[in-house]
């Protein structure tokens, strides 16, 4: 929330965030830039705290991320 950076959905592995909705953000990509980084920092974190319980193998975990910016649409789809 201190980057104004929303969960919309998880789909499978993929946690889908948005920021600049509803009000626009002018520095929508830096704020989104500087969320993926401190969720890879987290995560890096994480790995070592983990890999002493579960084995070094743990170390290959890995995370990854893409973003987006442009118009949004929205609905719902249902199946």
């Amino acid at each position: 929330k201190k980057r104004n950076v929303f969960k919309v959905e998880t789909i499978g592995d993929c946690y889908v965030a948005v920021t600049g909705l509803p009000d626009p953000q002018p520095d929508h990509a830096l704020r989104m830039a500087k969320f993926a980084h401190e969720c890879r920092q987290k995560f890096k974190e994480l790995v070592e705290q983990i890999k002493a319980h579960l084995g070094e193998e743990t170390a290959n975990l890995a995370m990854r991320f893409g973003l987006h910016s442009g118009p949004v649409t929205a609905g719902v789809l249902l199946g």
